[in-house]
């Protein structure tokens, strides 16, 4: 299994997360996509892939950057790289480790497991309830315009077979910012893939600063129309 986490100034975390997630098994790796984070952050990943050259990978990026074009380049080298499963997870410990070996139990025939806070058993800690209450809107609007159905369809943490992975035309996607999880999504549907939902507790962040702001949630959510559209979703 190798770990797929896209990074922007997260340094703060980045070590930690790495250990945690080597600690669950010997055959977990992990790839940092980073944006050329001015915070150091490739630095602390440098550090942990002399010690582990095996095990922690490290791609650097310096143009087009954004959490889109991040996800997009880190699923595709995640998959070149051979594991038979690929986790896609956010940096800060919102998504906690502990739950990768679950996914793995869970996966049964599916091809991917999204990890879910709006199914039984999840839910989320340290966010206020207007937060929680754009959330679960930001679910029922994905859902009307796109016409997919989930609980959690804005959950970025998530485990792909790799086999999955290479039947999607991942160059071929257009998200330039956190749409990418839903573009994903849309992608899946229209290659037939099976998608399960796992219960998950998110956990807001506690250390670093989130880039997440109004203007790329508007933009996200126009967004969707443009998938509808373009992967033809009736």
């Amino acid at each position: 299994m190798l770990a797929m986490i896209p990074t922007f100034n997260e340094r703060e975390n980045i070590t930690a997360l790495i250990k945690e997630i080597l600690l669950l098994s010997d055959d977990f790796g992990v790839l940092v996509v980073d944006d050329d984070s001015p915070d150091g952050t490739a630095d602390a990943v440098r550090e942990l892939a002399q010690k582990e050259p095996e095990r922690v990978f490290l791609m650097l990026r310096k143009e087009n950057r954004g959490r889109g074009y991040a996800g997009i380049a880190g699923l595709i080298e995640a998959a070149r790289r051979g594991p038979d499963f690929v986790v896609e997870m956010d940096a800060d410990f919102s998504h906690r480790p502990l739950y990768i070996p679950r996914f793995l139990e869970a996966i049964g025939d599916a091809d991917i497991v999204i990890g879910s806070r709006g199914v039984k058993g999840g839910g989320q800690v340290g966010r206020s309830l207007g937060r929680k209450i754009i959330t679960r809107l930001a679910n029922g609007y994905i859902m009307a315009v796109l016409g997919l159905y989930g609980h959690d369809l804005t959950s970025g943490f998530r485990l792909f077979r790799r086999s999955a992975l290479q039947k999607l035309p991942l160059e071929k996607m257009v998200s330039k910012g956190p749409e990418v999880v839903q573009e994903v999504l849309c992608l899946a549907h229209q290659h037939g893939l099976k998608m399960v939902e796992y219960p998950i507790v998110f956990y807001d962040r506690s250390m670093g600063s989130s880039t997440f702001s109004l203007r790329t949630a508007l933009r996200s959510l126009i967004m969707m129309w443009r998938f509808k559209m373009r992967y033809k979703i009736k």
